[in-house]
């Protein structure tokens, strides 16, 4: 992508953001969230959840101003901070959080589809396995192509999937009722949701799920026209995509109560509108929600090649990943991702493995990529790094850097002991790729540090394992 022509525009940056960011996630909010938590603690939750993911938003576009020889995004802000094998962590749990998220898109897309056609059921029978199984293939060839090319599909995409969400804030304001919405505020009628922090600890992985795909812009930083385009995306697409996401939330309580949304089955936003306008309501949610998922599935694809393409470039991967086809699209990378799509697809058949299940591993993974990049801000504030003329914002530029760990540091403590098993069990066998990249250059696999890191998560991947085998953890 040598040529200007090639390179990505301000608006396409801003639907690659979008696009990943509104997947299926704001199309079942209402029913994930009123799993875990009533009026009150949901509105602590999103309060949180903004303040911290808009320092996050403003952490990648803080580092993609001062580092704007750093392409990758979250994998080389993990690296430059904090050395090789962090760096490859990055990358690695950013990927298997990227293509875990498209089996769990897979599930949820045939899952509507089996609102219209009963063969599909939750979107993991057989007949679902084979249809989900043919698009992967569409799209990865589809892929090949050219990024251009698919960044500009995301784009029509993504103009499609707003449409139906913009309908459904409007017809849900008339139809909003401040008694329904004020009638259990902290969910004391209901004794399983437990205390208000519980209830705001147990719904914040939904919320992160919600926003990933923030980082969108500066995966592809080295692909935009102009650099300061990425930080500009970044954070019009963070409002764009938060405002909709809380009035989602927010007005289907004032429709139907805590326990009425809790029971419904995904796509809840469409049992939402049908309760408010009939059958039509449902309809129209499905196919916004297929649209969408469909663009979604294209901006992930997409962003699973980029991060290992751009972790092989500088040795960090191995080499077999840093090739690109004659549409400069890094293939190898593309047929790996979609392997390992294609082979949890077929777990799904075996496994009682739910969209829920799928998304909570799948943010989880990506935890640890955040916490460095936020990490790597304040480490460039506290060493006055690139800040030797700008004394004023390198104090900004600390205060909210460190607001982005803290918050990255409670995303790990609310997902809970669980999923950081489940995602050292992840970890752990990427070493292998690690080795070899560390070998291709004739260097040392690990530094002292790193081997103590590896075997903590070694340790954690087996008790993980063991936790499988014996019953006492699940997928």
């Amino acid at each position: 992508m040598s040529e200007a022509s090639g390179k990505l525009r301000l608006g396409a940056l801003v639907a690659l953001v979008v696009g990943s960011m509104i997947g299926g996630g704001i199309f079942s909010l209402p029913q994930n969230m009123a799993a875990s938590a009533d009026v009150g603690a949901v509105l602590i939750g999103w309060a949180i959840t903004a303040v911290g993911m808009l320092t996050l938003a403003f952490v990648f576009q803080t580092l993609a101003n001062r580092k704007p020889d750093l392409d990758g995004g979250v994998y080389a802000y993990a690296k430059a901070g904090f050395g090789d094998y962090m760096g490859f962590s990055s990358a690695w749990g950013y990927w298997i959080s990227a293509w875990l998220g498209n089996v769990g898109y897979f599930v949820l897309l045939f899952s509507t589809l089996g609102y219209f056609f009963p063969i599909f059921g939750e979107g993991n029978t057989p007949a679902a396995v084979i249809g989900a199984s043919v698009l992967l293939w569409a799209v990865h060839f589809l892929v090949l192509r050219g990024i251009k090319e698919a960044a500009f599909i995301n784009l029509v995409t993504t103009v499609a999937k707003v449409v139906p969400l913009a309908l459904f804030v409007l017809i849900a304001l008339f139809a909003f009722k401040l008694d329904i919405f004020t009638a259990d505020i902290w969910g004391t009628m209901n004794p399983d949701l437990g205390s208000v922090m519980n209830q705001v600890r147990n719904m914040m992985l939904v919320t992160v799920w919600v926003f990933i795909g923030i980082e969108g812009a500066s995966i592809f930083s080295a692909r935009a026209e102009k650099r300061s385009d990425v930080g500009k995306a970044t954070v019009i697409g963070f409002i764009t995509v938060l405002l909709f996401l809380v009035l989602v939330n927010v007005l289907s309580l004032g429709i139907m109560t805590q326990p009425e949304l809790a029971k419904l089955q995904n796509p809840s936003m469409a049992a939402v509108l049908e309760h408010v306008v009939g059958h039509w309501g449902a309809v129209l949610i499905s196919v916004g929600l297929i649209i969408s998922l469909l663009g979604a599935l294209l901006s992930w694809v997409l962003l699973c090649a980029e991060i290992m393409f751009a972790a092989a470039k500088d040795h960090t991967m191995p080499e077999f990943l840093r090739r690109e086809n004659a549409n400069h699209v890094p293939a190898n990378a593309l047929w790996l991702t979609n392997a390992m799509v294609q082979i949890f697809l077929i777990i799904t058949l075996f496994s009682a493995s739910t969209y829920l299940s799928l998304i909570y591993l799948a943010t989880s993974m990506i935890l640890v990529p955040y916490l460095w990049s936020a990490a790597y801000a304040v480490l460039l504030a506290w060493r006055s790094e690139t800040y030797e003329q700008a004394l004023a914002e390198r104090k900004k530029d600390l205060i909210i850097g460190g607001i982005a760990l803290l918050y990255a540091i409670w995303l790990l403590y609310a997902g809970g002991v669980k999923y950081l098993l489940l995602s050292a069990l992840l970890y752990a066998p990427g070493a292998i790729l690690f080795a070899k990249a560390k070998r291709e250059v004739g260097q040392p696999v690990f530094t002292h540090v790193e081997k103590l890191i590896f075997a903590a998560v070694v340790v954690g991947a087996l008790v993980a394992a063991y936790g499988l085998y014996d019953g006492f953890l699940t997928l």
